[in-house]
């Protein structure tokens, strides 16, 4: 059948018979749109090609299909250059140091990194990259504990507080400020003290460390205490000097790392106290943080299996105050909460600040305590003749090259017990020669220090102080003298021999008067005798409390 025209279809609506003049279809596509002009009422001219369909026609769906992969394709390939860019710049960057924000070695807590091989947390590049692609770099430990380890003594940390000799990568205020954010957590503090070294490492401004936080006082080296020391005698000392602090203590615990003594019930304690809390370890540098927390894991591995799996990974300890450079997270309870060592708090007022790091050693004593005692008796018979043979009066001590007594006034039968490291020497010579002996002595007879350098860096003994000692009864010591970071004098008036009995003081005879000189950052305590020994037990009393002070005091565990 032939097709009509459209004039012999009927007629339209109006509506669909009506001619736009300016009508433009519009083809539609995802990505283009190709306007048709209307030839019929169109401003510019047409040609006659266009007219009949011989231009251009529009892209066919597979042209445009085409097109769309081959700019898909060049675009990938741009990706590519820019990729393989970006990781040549990247390796680059990583060889010069490595981002280890997070990675830190588990031995001190520095962040890992391969650029400096004489700085903290130093690796390998090709091991950390091994560690790194295994997920084992919590496994590293960096070249520094390493030498730590083997005894080297290395120094990391310079500044106010830090330890001269060797090259410093920190500063002791930014290791206290890595510790800043204790007052504002809920935790729970083990702090630690050193009994050789009470007074210069008890920290007396914990309170802006930890804030309200509740503390478990531990204390550390009694194995280091004579030998028949009673510890109910040094207990009670302990928490009479704490008490007055007014600290948030639970409980003191007397501690040994190295025997164990006592550590089984700070673990006991930390188990009941934690509450869901994390435990962090926290106290001076060099006081023994890192060696009670492997007496610690230890403990706690015959019962717990987390912290036996903690040892495996344990801080590395070592002489050198500041090992710990880093807070470092140890997963020792099945509980799920963290524990926690913590860097060392670096005080500017011990002699560790001042002395080489070479001499630190010497500082450290390693075997137990036993006084070296001095009264007119004791001294040669040249020196006793001169300048008074009735005491020790005119004549000055000499504790190694760091500590000078001047003895001003003192009894016929007064006796100065010395505590402290062995390596350092005590000298007596006559006050008059005193200045003339030190410098010619000075690292020779007198150290530390020790060697030309250090001896030329030396600044001296500038700070002196001038302390006056009462004699409230004649039986008892009168006072300790504590050198902070070195050890302590006891000062007993009249020296106690077999047979006899202290006599009576006359007016005169109530106070002892000395000079101590020191390096000028390190402090001088005065302080209540510390009882050691068989004799401590013999002379020490017990202050009677109230039922009020016997609750607030904290219970001691020994």
């Amino acid at each position: 059948m032939a097709l009509r025209t459209l004039s012999t279809f009927p007629s339209l609506p109006r509506r669909f018979t009506r001619r736009e003049p300016n009508l433009t279809v519009v083809y539609r596509n995802p990505k283009t749109s190709i306007f048709c002009k209307s030839i019929a009422n169109s401003e510019t001219p047409v040609s006659l090609s266009e007219r009949d369909g011989f231009a251009a026609a529009a892209p066919t769906p597979g042209e445009r299909f085409l097109e769309n992969q081959r700019a898909h394709e060049a675009k990938k390939v741009v990706k590519r250059e820019i990729k393989k860019e970006k990781k040549k710049k990247k390796e680059e960057i990583v060889r010069k140091v490595v981002d280890t924000s997070v990675s830190c070695c588990y031995g001190c807590g520095a962040p890992l990194q391969t650029s400096d091989v004489d700085s903290p947390g130093f690796v390998d590049l090709i091991t950390y990259e091994l560690k790194k692609k295994h997920h084992q770099l919590r496994t590293l430990i960096c070249g520094r504990c390493q030498l730590l380890s083997h005894g080297h003594m290395i120094t990391a940390v310079g500044g106010n507080g830090g330890y001269p000799g060797g090259k410093q990568f920190v500063s002791a205020d930014e290791l206290r400020e890595k510790l800043s954010h204790l007052r504002h957590e809920k935790a729970l503090i083990v702090k630690l003290v050193d009994i050789v070294d009470f007074n210069g490492s008890f920290l007396a401004r914990v309170r802006d460390l930890v804030g309200a936080n509740p503390i478990i006082l531990v204390i550390t080296k009694i194995d280091l205490l004579p030998k028949g020391t009673d510890m109910n005698c040094i207990g009670d000392w302990v928490v009479e000097v704490t008490t007055r602090k007014k600290l948030n203590v639970l409980s003191v615990h007397l501690t040994s790392s190295k025997s164990l003594d006592g550590v089984s019930g700070v673990a006991s304690e930390i188990q009941k106290e934690k509450k869901g809390r994390d435990v962090y370890i926290l106290g001076a540098a060099n006081v023994g943080k890192s060696a009670f927390i492997n007496a610690l894991l230890k403990t706690m591995a015959e019962r717990d299996p987390a912290a036996a799996a903690a040892q495996k990974y344990k801080p590395i300890q070592s002489a050198v105050p500041g090992t710990t450079l880093g807070p470092i997270q140890i997963n020792a309870f099945l509980g799920g909460e963290k524990l926690y060592d913590t860097p060392g708090v670096h005080l500017h007022h011990r002699q560790a600040a001042v002395v080489h790091s070479d001499d630190l050693p010497a500082l450290a004593p390693q075997n137990r305590l036993r006084g070296q005692s001095f009264d007119i008796s004791t001294l040669p018979t040249q020196l006793s003749s001169s300048p008074n043979g009735e005491s020790l009066n005119g004549f000055t001590f000499f504790w190694g090259g760091l500590v000078r007594i001047d003895i001003l006034k003192a009894l016929p039968e007064t006796c100065f017990t010395f505590y402290g490291p062995k390596a350092l020497d005590i000298h007596v010579v006559p006050t008059k020669s005193a200045t003339d002996f030190y410098q010619k002595e000075l690292g020779v007879l007198l150290t530390p220090p020790s060697g030309k350098d250090q001896i030329q860096e030396w600044k001296g003994l500038q700070s002196h102080r001038l302390l006056q000692i009462e004699i409230i009864d004649s039986k008892r010591p009168a006072s300790d003298v504590a050198i902070s970071g070195l050890g302590w004098i006891s000062i007993e008036p009249i020296r106690k021999t077999r047979g006899t009995e202290p006599r009576d003081l006359n007016e005169a005879e109530h106070d002892i008067r000395i000079c101590v000189s020191v390096p000028k950052p390190v402090e001088v305590f005065l302080r209540p005798t510390l009882p050691i020994g068989a004799s401590g037990t013999e002379w020490y009393q017990y202050r009677e409390l109230t039922d009020k002070e016997e609750e607030v005091r904290p219970k001691l565990y020994f």
